[in-house]
């Protein structure tokens, strides 16, 4: 994936994980890999702004396989910042798809004489607008 299409949308992913759950660091890094190729070199430092914007709390949490961990926990801010992080990429993915699909996907139909179907590609969704000939 190009690296700056990943560092877009990569806060969103990290967001939208600690949401789900708590996690400390190396566990976040392998749930973002899920999603794109990412290194703890990328984490590591996103986790640090985001927690000095006060996106995230964190506390230590004895572990059974050496020192204690660090997780991170999403604040009532950062909530509001994954969901209108989540609101942008939606609209972006929408009109990048329309615009990529748009010679593609609308096409008219004609159905019983003059009424006719209108179906235009929208991200996920296919919207119909009834036109009158």
């Amino acid at each position: 994936m190009n690296a700056q299409l990943k560092k877009g949308v990569l806060e969103l992913i990290v967001l939208e994980s600690v949401r789900k759950k708590d996690m400390y660091g190396y566990e976040l890094v392998e749930e973002v890999s899920k999603v794109v190729d990412v290194n703890e070199g990328t984490i590591y430092p996103l986790l640090k702004r985001l927690t000095n914007e006060r996106y995230f709390e964190t506390y230590l949490r004895e572990s059974t396989e050496g020192p204690p961990r660090k997780y991170y926990h999403l604040t009532a801010a950062g909530v509001l910042y994954r969901d209108e992080l989540e609101h942008e990429w939606m609209q972006l993915a929408d009109r990048v798809w329309l615009f990529l699909n748009s010679e593609k996907d609308a096409e008219v139909t004609d159905t019983e004489g003059s009424r006719k179907i209108l179906n235009i590609g929208l991200g996920n969704r296919l919207v119909k607008e009834r036109l009158d000939g």
